[in-house]
């Protein structure tokens, strides 16, 4: 509390992280103490939308219970300062918090400062302090705009979703486009039909002038559509010559990629460092925080002069001056908005920074991509050599890269999120050869391969379209990619491939040909966004009622109208008007008049009973049903049974639907106790004696598994349990010492117990377990107790304010 002195007599400066406050207390000096406001101090109420639609759209805003403290603290703080600086982010959310802490702890223009800056180094912030401005209302209101539309969207649509599809679901504006965006390529991918064709490549030997061999691959230049042409080429192929007919040379560049802005970092470090785009915006915030790389909320591509001379003299240095070439880079994004500089380094002389092993490794990722971009184009040649063999139209090409000079790749290659089958032949030396050289071949080999279906999104090619179409802006990308997965409409998961067989061709020198069919694992996929069921049918809800809600089109104007509230060309309040009349009355007519949605498909007839087989989301997620619900109560009741994972409403067939219902199954007796498999919550299990055991994955099918295997699986569950077994008693059969993931713990009646680290588990007697239980439960007891008690405060405090808002309503009303 020393500080609190110096602070009514000078300065105190607000930010709103207290990593951030660290590193800019080590700039300012003694006269300045620097707090921070742990983000947003307030937001709209939850009463009554938080928003006055009859005043003109005025947002409702209250202290956070979470923050009320601090709020205190800095309100004392203030008001013995002789000047406040805001320094919160340099973008719209930033200005917003400024405006927030400015209105809340009744501060005055005359002794308040806001100051910015995009990197936290001792010029910037002095450069700051030296060049104060107000606080820009017009980016603060764009900000205000964003979350007033966002709530009323969310919860007029809520509500909507809770009646007709089901209930406890939620709805957002670009949420929802982003799920629109992962359903239609989930049907693009159902909708898509592989074609096949076959690929062939040939091993040569070439001797030079000096009588070494080499070896080189080509493919030919035509793929064949049946099996039989292939086998007439290949066979060809045994006797035929084969001569160099051309060499092609052609020089080529490459160019260094922009410096990052917040997608691109976004898509590099998923790919080159497998992080998500949440994970890395978490570790470049802490990164700015600490002073070491500029803000990394940004879609310029910009970099500021001094950056030029720092990378010019850092490349001079490391590299030489060869491999300079100052650059200027524009922003392409549609409808960028911020003048900032692009992410890059504060210091550019250091390669390398302290701390986590995440934040290194991110750190040198936008130092190499920085570095890069002010070098010299790579120079390359290309070879493409033909490959004639006499009898035969077709030729095979053997490509190779040769590197002239390195320029930009020295540092860095960009990583692209191009998938299926790779040119082998790509970057590949070639040896020396000239028109006219014959060669010998090693071996021809045919494999039949397919069209790639259309790829799944990953959260950094999602965030890619969603910059494309102009939707959502740099702060918004990682928390829509979270929220989506969060309210369960899309999942990111890894899938195993299908094992898939193709035909294989195979002629090696001097031997008959070998005509096969092996098989290969296809159709794997990693880190990928997939639409769940309940996903895919709110998706299809909101097109049929609510298009332009979801439109993309919509959604960028939306962004565009955003940003001219910014630039103060709209009155933000008009803007959210045009939006809401229209969009209110479609809210109301769809409640009245909609049929309830739940994706519902007939599949056929349940040949067992003669009943219709159907599936659709149900209160719990996606089911199967065979009959139909009735109000009479003597008529027989639907069967249910729920999908398993991989399986959809819209691709699951009558006999995948009608094996759902054969579990559980019964296999017969085990030690005069019935054994049953079935599937529950965490899959497929197999139930004895009142015990599960859960089958082993990718081994066990639960719809072929025989009583034998199931016994030997119940076995081996048993002699595990026995291995955690520390230790029993005979007098208190029900009371076990075990050994568990964490370490020993008592289990008693069902429930477990803590054992001190300072007590030895095998020499407890059964007096001291259940002295531990007893005190453990009364731990347990004054806990629960004093929640009790804060929950009933809570709820005290919350029927009061609901009170108060009926009345106000009534007042309201009344007076209308």
């Amino acid at each position: 509390m020393g500080k609190k002195t110096t602070v009514t007599e000078e300065n105190l400066v607000i930010v709103e992280s207290p990593a951030k406050a660290k590193t800019i207390e080590k700039f300012l000096g003694k006269d300045f103490l620097v707090k921070s406001s742990y983000g947003h101090i307030r937001d709209l109420s939850k009463s009554d939308f938080g928003v006055d639609i009859n005043n003109n759209y005025q947002p409702d805003y209250i202290v956070s219970s979470d923050k009320k403290d601090v709020v205190k603290e800095l309100k004392q703080l203030a008001k013995g300062a002789k000047m406040v600086w805001l320094a919160s982010d340099e973008d719209r959310e930033g200005e917003a918090i400024a405006w927030h802490l400015f209105e809340t702890l009744e501060l005055k223009e005359e002794n308040t400062r806001r100051i910015v800056f995009h990197e936290i180094t001792k010029d910037a912030i002095q450069k700051a302090v030296e060049n104060p401005r107000k606080i820009d209302v017009n980016l603060v209101n764009a900000q205000q705009a964003r979350r007033v539309l966002d709530r009323l969207v969310g919860f007029e649509l809520s509500p909507v979703l809770w009646r007709k599809v089901k209930p406890s679901l939620s709805a957002g504006r670009v949420q929802s486009v982003a799920v629109r965006l992962i359903v239609e390529r989930e049907r693009e991918v159902f909708a898509f039909k592989p074609t096949s064709s076959y690929r062939v490549t040939a091993l040569f030997e070439v001797t030079d002038k000096q009588g070494r061999v080499k070896e080189l691959k080509a493919e030919l230049n035509k793929r064949f559509n049946t099996l039989d042409e292939t086998r007439a080429f290949v066979e060809k192929c045994a006797d035929a010559q084969f001569l160099v007919s051309q060499i092609e040379k052609k020089p080529m560049k490459k160019t260094p990629a922009a410096p990052f802005t917040t997608s691109t970092l976004q898509q590099e470090a998923s790919r080159k460092l497998g992080y998500s785009v949440s994970q890395t915006m978490s570790i470049a915030q802490k990164l700015y925080e600490a002073g070491k790389i500029t803000y990394m909320r940004t879609d310029s591509v910009n970099l500021s002069d001094l950056a030029l001379n720092m990378a010019s003299t850092q490349i001079t240095e490391k590299m030489g001056a060869e491999y300079v070439k100052i650059r200027k880079y524009k922003t392409k994004a549609k409808g960028a908005q911020e003048a900032h500089e692009a992410i890059r380094p504060t210091y550019l002389d250091k390669e390398t920074v302290s701390g986590s092993a995440q934040e290194k490794r991110l750190y040198e990722l936008i130092w190499k991509r920085t570095i890069a971009s002010q070098m010299s184009d790579a120079q390359l040649e290309k070879t493409i050599i033909h490959i004639n063999s006499d009898g035969a139209t077709e030729k095979f090409l053997a490509t190779g890269e040769v590197i002239k000079f390195d320029g930009f790749l020295k540092v860095y290659i960009e990583s692209t999120d191009s998938e299926g089958e790779q040119d082998d032949s790509n970057s590949v030396l070639l040896p020396p050869m000239n028109e006219g050289d014959e060669l010998a071949m090693l071996n021809v080999e045919a494999r039949q391969r397919w069209s790639q279906k259309p790829s799944r999104y990953t959260e950094a090619s999602l965030v890619r379209k969603l910059e494309e179409l102009g939707i959502g802006r740099p702060s918004t990308y990682a928390p829509t990619i979270s929220t989506i997965q969060n309210r369960g409409y899309v999942e990111k998961e890894d899938r195993d491939g299908n094992e898939r067989v193709y035909q294989h061709i195979w002629l090696e020198k001097g031997k008959p040909l070998v005509e096969s069919e092996k098989t290969e694992i296809s159709g794997a996929e990693r880190s990928k966004l997939f639409p769940t069921d309940i996903g895919m049918v709110v998706n299809d809800f909101l097109i049929k009622y609510f298009d332009n809600v979801v439109s993309y089109d919509f959604t960028a104007k939306v962004e565009k109208e955003f940003d001219d509230v910014a630039l103060g060309n709209i009155e933000w309040s008009k803007s959210i008007d045009d939006f809401y009349k229209p969009f209110h009355v479609k809210v109301e007519e769809t409640l009245e008049q909609s049929e309830k949605s739940t994706g519902e498909r007939i599949l056929g007839v349940d040949p067992a009973s003669g009943k219709q087989i159907s599936v659709r989301i149900g209160r719990f997620g996606p089911l199967a049903q065979i009959g139909v619900s009735s109000e009479d109560e003597e008529a027989e009741k639907p069967r249910f049974a729920s999908l398993r994972k991989g399986q959809h409403l819209e691709t699951i067939t009558l006999e995948e639907a009608l094996d759902l219902f054969k579990l559980p199954r019964t296999l017969g007796e085990f030690e005069n106790k019935v054994v049953v498999i079935g599937i529950g919550r965490f899959g497929p299990y197999i139930r004895h004696d009142g015990k599960f055991v859960s089958l082993k994955k990718g081994v066990d099918d639960p719809f072929e598994i025989d009583l034998e295997t199931s016994i030997e699986r119940i076995k081996t569950k048993r002699e595990e349990d026995l291995k955690k077994i520390i230790k029993l008693f005979k007098e208190e059969p029900d009371l076990q010492i075990l050994n568990g993931r964490w370490g020993p713990f008592i289990k008693f009646e069902k429930k477990n117990y803590k054992i001190p680290k300072d007590k030895n588990a095998e020499e407890l007697s059964l007096e001291e377990c259940k002295a531990l239980i007893e005190a453990d439960t009364k731990t347990a007891k004054k806990g629960s107790k004093a929640a009790a008690k804060k929950t009933t405060a809570t709820k005290k405090k919350a029927t009061t304010k609901k009170a108060a808002t009926t009345k106000k309503k009534a007042s309201a009303k009344k007076t209308k």
